[in-house]
C-alpha cells in the first residue's frame, strides 16, 4: 500500500502539489488521471524518491519513503515512461537483463527473469537479440514493460506509458499490463490523460485538478454513475 498525507511540492513560487492525500490499495491498478499542471507526474516521481515532498510524507507499507536510500528503493520499484529509453547498443534480452544485474541478481538468475518477463509481456525468443530500433513502438513499451518488472517488483510506477502508439496497439498494451497484473499481484500507480484507457484499467480513479486537489476518488462505474461535479463530467466525456 502505498499512502499520500499531506503532501506538497513546491518549486520556487509554484506549487505544484497542495496537501495532497491519497491511499493506493495494494494489488490494485490506481490511474491519477488530470490536466496537465496538475501534479500527476509529480505524484509518482515521490513514490521512488526521484522528487521530494516540500511538506507531508509517502509511505509504503508504512514506512516513509524519506528514510529510505533512494537507489536503493528505485531498484525495487518498477517505472515505465512513455519515452522508453531502451539502451540502443544493447539487444532486447540484453536491455532487459542488465537492469535484473544492477539490482543484484546472479547472471542466470538475471538471463532467466530477463526471458521470462518478455514471454510474458508477448515479446518471444526470435525478437530477443534484436535492437531497439529494429522493434515497433508496441514492441519497445513491452520491452520497457518487462525491463520494469525483470527486478520483480511489487509495485509498478507507469506515467502515460502507452501515450505514443497507435490505438489499436494501445489497447493491446492495456489488456496485457491488466492481465499481468491480475498474474504477479501487482500494485500499478498508472498516470493518464486519456479517458478511454482510464476508465478501461482503473481499479480506483482519481481525478486531479490544478495543485493535485482531487475532484473524486473511487471506482470507476462510480465515477461514471455519478460524477461529483462538472470537471469530472467533461474530463470523463460524460
Amino acid at each position: 500500500m502505498i499512502e499520500f498525507d499531506h503532501v506538497s511540492k513546491r518549486y520556487g513560487e509554484g506549487i505544484a502539489l497542495s496537501d495532497f492525500s491519497c491511499v493506493v490499495p495494494t494489488a490494485k491498478i490506481t490511474v491519477v488521471m488530470g490536466l496537465s499542471g496538475s501534479g500527476k507526474t509529480t505524484l509518482i516521481r515521490m513514490v521512488n524518491k526521484m522528487v521530494t515532498p516540500s511538506s507531508g510524507s509517502v509511505r509504503i507499507d508504512g514506512v516513509d519513503v524519506a528514510t529510505l536510500d533512494g537507489v536503493t528503493l528505485r531498484r525495487s520499484i518498477g517505472y515505465v515512461m512513455q519515452e522508453v529509453g531502451l539502451l540502443p547498443h544493447k539487444t532486447v534480452l540484453e536491455n532487459v537483463t542488465l537492469i535484473a544485474r544492477i539490482a543484484g541478481q546472479s547472471a542466470e538468475t538475471a538471463r532467466r527473469n530477463a526471458i521470462d518477463m518478455l514471454t510474458m509481456v508477448g515479446i518471444g525468443n526470435a525478437l530477443f537479440a534484436r535492437f531497439p530500433q529494429q522493434l515497433s513502438g508496441g514492441q519497445q513499451q513491452r520491452v520497457g514493460v518487462a525491463r520494469a518488472l525483470a527486478t520483480k517488483p511489487n509495485i509498478l510506477l507507469m506515467d502515460e506509458p502507452f501515450g505514443a502508439v497507435d490505438p489499436i496497439v494501445r489497447e493491446d498494451l492495456q489488456d496485457e499490463l491488466c492481465r499481468i497484473q491480475r498474474d504477479l499481484g501487482l500494485t500499478i500507480m498508472f498516470v493518464t490523460h486519456d479517458r478511454g484507457e482510464a476508465l478501461k484499467i482503473a481499479d480506483q480513479l482519481v481525478v486531479l485538478s490544478d495543485g493535485g486537489y482531487i475532484e473524486q476518488a473511487g471506482p470507476p462505474t462510480q465515477l461514471r454513475a455519478k460524477p461529483a461535479n462538472d470537471f469530472v463530467r467533461k474530463l470523463l466525456g460524460l
